[in-house]
């Protein structure tokens, strides 16, 4: 199901809770709202739609989809600053993030995965982390 963006400044300020197998719903409310968004998005994270679960949802290198349940960033290297935008806040601002990161995570079956990012990709993820942790941009 498509959800409407969460842009209230004091919700998505507030840190994720683990997500579990009872929150699959939302993960998968997440990609049906990411699709819907794709021309403008390349990522979002649950309490963007209104529900602080650490799920976040990316578009990986090759456009698909990929879900990831209680994401964390387990190595990061290449600092870099750039300037992003978000669905939920207006306008740009800056941002420090790594070029490539490895992410220990779960999957929509709720088993555990790692896999290594760099670019645009690794740029995604770490914004909607910070999107759990209530880290505005």
């Amino acid at each position: 199901m498509i959800r409407p963006i969460m842009t209230k400044k004091f919700f998505l300020r507030q840190p994720s809770t683990p997500a579990d197998a009872s929150d699959l719903a939302i993960a998968r409310d997440l990609v049906d709202t990411l699709e819907a968004h794709r021309d403008g998005c390349v990522g979002m994270a649950a309490n963007m739609i209104g529900e602080r679960k650490r799920i976040i949802a990316v578009l990986d290198a090759d456009g698909s989809v990929l879900p990831m349940l209680n994401p964390q960033i387990v190595h990061a290297e290449g600092e870099y600053r750039t300037q992003e935008g978000c669905l939920s806040l207006d306008g740009l601002r800056e941002a420090v993030r790594f070029e490539r990161i490895d992410v220990e995570y779960e999957d929509l079956d709720m088993r555990p995965r790692s896999a290594a990012f760099s670019g645009r990709v690794a740029q995604a993820i770490q914004h909607e982390i910070d999107h759990c942790d209530g880290v505005l941009i």
